[in-house]
């Protein structure tokens, strides 16, 4: 009794009986023969409810075992049937593994943990597994902790984005709560269907707890949103309003460009007054063309030279000074924020109008489309920052998570790296 208490704890066979342990010398391999305590016998392998039995199943069956020493190990032990009212004939529950699986609880655990900690060389090496079967445990340990934790609980803001995880346009949506910083949710897709999913899995009285949401201006987000929770204030991510006007600028920037370098030695136009004109060489639209980063980035970021570049513009091309100016003008709107950044956002329309840039005119039109959630944005202080930080995690897992067959492996690992799911090690407190 005392060695099979050893053996049951060595393995992790919990509430078992140990009959037989003996090396196998030609797979090299110790295997364990157990059989569950009468309390866990004939229950359903689903819901872990007594039922009646049904047949013997397959027999002898093994699960993989956590390695002793630089020596696998198994577990075996018979997997009879029982019969179920709910779940119908499915294999019985056996105390030291979950349902469907190959491998004992400890092992499932202690993969799941490498997997959020390690790299993959690292886990399927010093677990002697493949990748794919690491996918499968991931999404048994989420699936395990999922159905004992709600993650719903105590949501009032939450940011919602989209995030591309594989060529092809495959998407996911993501959600995540601003108060706890942790993702919540997660699924294949970027439409009404699959964020409609998500107000599904909250339930009709959560979502009207639901304060503040935030995403990026998608028109699909905010119908879904007015849809399930009206009360809920939708904010504008400055981060995307401001890179509308970025685009905008990007796009400026070509059109001077290409116009030089289509007609060298030519003219251009660029001033204030109508028919002024100004003389470009084949060596500034080189310098236009190079000027990208002066003009995306921050003034307080810009480095002497690009200092420069951006005062040469000025002087000889002011049509992309004067896009440049806009940009800057907007993203100054969501640095002072509340009712300085409302005054400033409705002098900003105004100068976007007269601007006589196409670009800026067709966005001063989008920004007034989302005019009540910017102003909410610019009230409440809530941006898509965080959503945006948890997105550039999810690439870092993405990468890690690459030969996953199925995304649903990829959003399992992302919810036990970003959504607290992580599993102790076994035997650690």
């Amino acid at each position: 009794m005392r060695g099979a208490s050893v053996w049951a704890g060595l393995l992790g066979v919990e509430k078992a009986l140990v009959d037989e342990v003996v090396l196998d010398p030609d797979e090299e391999v110790i295997v364990c023969s157990v059989r569950p305590r009468k309390g866990e016998r004939n229950r359903c392998g689903v819901c872990r409810r007594r039922c009646p039995g049904y047949d013997g199943g397959e027999g002898v069956r093994r699960w993989r075992a956590l390695d002793l020493g630089t020596v696998r190990a198994v577990v075996e032990a018979e997997s009879p049937r029982v019969r179920c009212r709910d779940h119908g004939v499915v294999v019985a529950a056996v105390p030291w593994a979950r349902h469907g699986a190959g491998h004992t609880r400890y092992f499932d655990d202690t993969v799941a943990w490498l997997a959020v900690a390690c790299s993959k060389t690292t886990v399927t090496q010093l677990m002697r597994i493949g990748w794919r079967t690491v996918g499968g445990i991931v999404k048994r340990v989420c699936a395990d902790v999922d159905a004992v934790t709600d993650r719903f609980a105590g949501l009032r803001r939450i940011g919602i984005d989209e995030i591309s995880y594989k060529k092809g346009h495959k998407y996911l949506t993501v959600v995540v709560d601003h108060d706890t910083g942790t993702l919540v949710w997660a699924a294949p897709g970027r439409d009404r269907a699959t964020l409609t999913g998500f107000f599904d899995a909250l339930g009709a009285e959560r979502s009207q707890a639901l304060t503040h949401v935030s995403g990026d201006g998608a028109e699909w987000i905010g119908h879904v949103v007015a849809k399930h929770a009206p009360q809920a204030v939708l904010c504008a991510d400055p981060f995307h309003v401001v890179a509308w006007a970025t685009q905008c600028l990007d796009d400026v920037r070509r059109e001077v460009w290409n116009q030089i370098r289509r007609q060298p030695g030519g003219t251009v136009p660029g001033g204030s007054r109508v028919g002024l004109r100004y003389q470009m060489s084949r060596g500034d639209a080189k310098t236009i063309q190079r000027s990208r980063w002066a003009l995306w980035k921050n003034p307080e970021d810009l480095t002497a030279n690009q200092v420069d570049k951006l005062a040469w513009i000025a002087k000889t091309s002011p049509r992309l000074h004067r896009a440049y100016l806009l940009k800057e003008g907007l993203r100054h709107v969501f640095k002072i924020k509340g009712e300085q950044g409302k005054t400033a956002l409705h002098c900003w329309l105004g100068w976007a109008q007269r601007c006589r840039i196409p670009a800026f005119v067709a966005l001063g039109r989008k920004i007034k489309r989302h005019l009540p959630a910017i102003h909410a944005a610019l009230d409440h202080g809530l941006s898509n920052g965080l959503i945006e930080s948890v997105n550039t995690k999810i690439r870092l897992i993405t990468r890690i998570a690459f030969g996953f067959k199925d995304p649903n492996a990829l959003i399992a690992l992302a919810m036990l790296t970003l959504g607290g799911y992580r599993p102790p090690l076994p035997g650690r407190n």
